[in-house]
């Protein structure tokens, strides 16, 4: 295929012992508590082979702006990125010219004004009708309770899908989770075993899944007026077909839910934390925006993002070979102490919080930050509302995961009313 890096050994010659602390990773230390060893990473090796990922990590800030910023250098167009395998190719999957015919329809209906105007209504009154339903409980896990079926009620409210039913959709988001995570998780395939942009096993490259074929394709295409409707007529010039409105209205919903879901798991969780910093978004709920900026920085919900070398080159003291797939730790940039003083600290009055890459940056910064983060504060200022609210000491939670990281469930306790 034109275009697809020669075949030969990725990386660096196994033999050359030049990234000892790259060579002792494993996945399972990346997946459960990687802040300590990413701290030796971005000392000793910000740019280091791992033979786990079997590809190269960036941990240091600077350099991963490098890498993100860069894609003529370092691309997402490459058959190995999964989620193109299961959604066709996307505004997630494409650089130059083909990503900005894909995300131009989009970008409208996600800016700072459009998501104030349109939606930041519907998300706090959601916010507030989620949380007000379990008041009466007493104990939640919000996971379940108030962060995903917010994550999925505004998402289907963004793209238009207003009137399906939030199971269904939840069916559509299941399956695209599912078939990625089977392509890029097979033991002994390269990268990371979890969606989204994870090489997985060589496959046609941008075929269309069933997953989003069938009725999910229908219900994009139909429906009142909507982003997605609007992206159908073309008015903006882009010429998207049927197939790629689909494809990424997937990806916009797979990212609108997976990681808006994480953000405000890990936010609620920080600050139940800390009560002193509890005390004081309690005391000046203006602080919130603070709150989730500083979350963001500490423990992005999206970990880490992938990339691929288009050419031989240089970052930092490696000699990345064209093909090589490199991976920027966001986790590891947003602890970097050269930008963010104590940086394992959680402080609500960070100066330079918002210095974090827990969106990216580049051309692939994500569409959704703006409504992201309107969501992860009406979440925050709803639940703060539950009296006494407190962590449930029997069933503790902490962040887990590669690509994705979130308490895996966030049980709470309040005085109920």
């Amino acid at each position: 295929m034109p275009g697809m890096p020669e075949q030969r050994p990725a990386g660096p010659l196994a033999s050359d012992g030049a990234f000892p602390l790259g060579a002792t990773v494993t996945l399972e230390g990346l997946e459960a508590d990687p802040h300590p060893l990413l701290a030796r990473l971005r000392q000793h090796e910000p740019v280091s082979w791992l033979p786990a990922l079997n590809g190269w990590l960036v941990t240091r800030r600077d350099l991963a702006l490098q890498v993100l910023r860069d894609s003529a250098a370092f691309t997402v167009d490459d058959p190995r990125f999964s989620t193109a395998r299961v959604v066709g190719p996307s505004m997630l999957s494409l650089d130059g010219a083909e990503h900005d015919r894909h995300r131009r329809p989009f970008t409208r209906g996600f800016g700072h004004a459009e998501v104030r105007s349109r939606l930041a209504g519907h998300v706090e009154a959601e916010a507030v009708r989620l949380v007000t339903a379990l008041r009466p409980l007493g104990a939640a896990d919000l996971r379940p309770g108030l962060a995903g079926p917010l994550a999925v009620g505004v998402v289907a409210e963004a793209l238009g899908l207003r009137e399906a039913d939030p199971a269904t959709v939840l069916q559509w988001y299941g399956a695209i989770v599912a078939a990625v995570s089977a392509l890029a998780g097979a033991p002994g395939s390269p990268g990371q075993p979890g969606p989204p942009g994870s090489p997985g096993q060589p496959g046609p490259h941008g075929a269309p899944g069933p997953e989003v074929s069938g009725p999910g394709a229908e219900a994009f295409r139909s429906g009142p007026p909507s982003l997605l409707a609007d992206a159908a007529a073309g008015t903006d010039g882009s010429g998207l077909s049927t197939g790629e409105i689909v494809s990424n209205a997937a990806v916009v919903m797979f990212g609108g839910i997976e990681t808006t879901e994480g953000m405000i798991g890990n936010a609620i969780l920080h600050l139940l934390s800390h009560p002193a910093q509890l005390a004081q978004v309690t005391a000046d709920p203006g602080l919130v925006p603070d709150a989730v900026e500083e979350s963001l920085r500490l423990e992005p919900a999206a970990a880490v993002v992938d990339r691929y070398a288009a050419r031989d080159l240089r970052i930092g003291a490696a000699a990345i070979r064209r093909g090589d797939l490199v991976t920027v730790s966001l986790a590891g940039a947003g602890r970097d102490p050269a930008v963010f003083a104590d940086p394992d600290v959680f402080d609500i009055r960070r100066p330079n919080a918002r210095q974090h890459l827990a969106f990216a940056h580049g051309p692939h910064f994500c569409l959704g930050a703006h409504l992201a983060r309107l969501e992860a504060q009406a979440a925050v200022r709803a639940v703060l509302r539950l009296p006494g609210l407190r962590l449930d000491p029997d069933q503790p939670s902490a962040p887990r995961g590669l690509v994705f990281r979130k308490p895996p469930a966030l049980h709470v306790r309040w005085d109920a009313t």
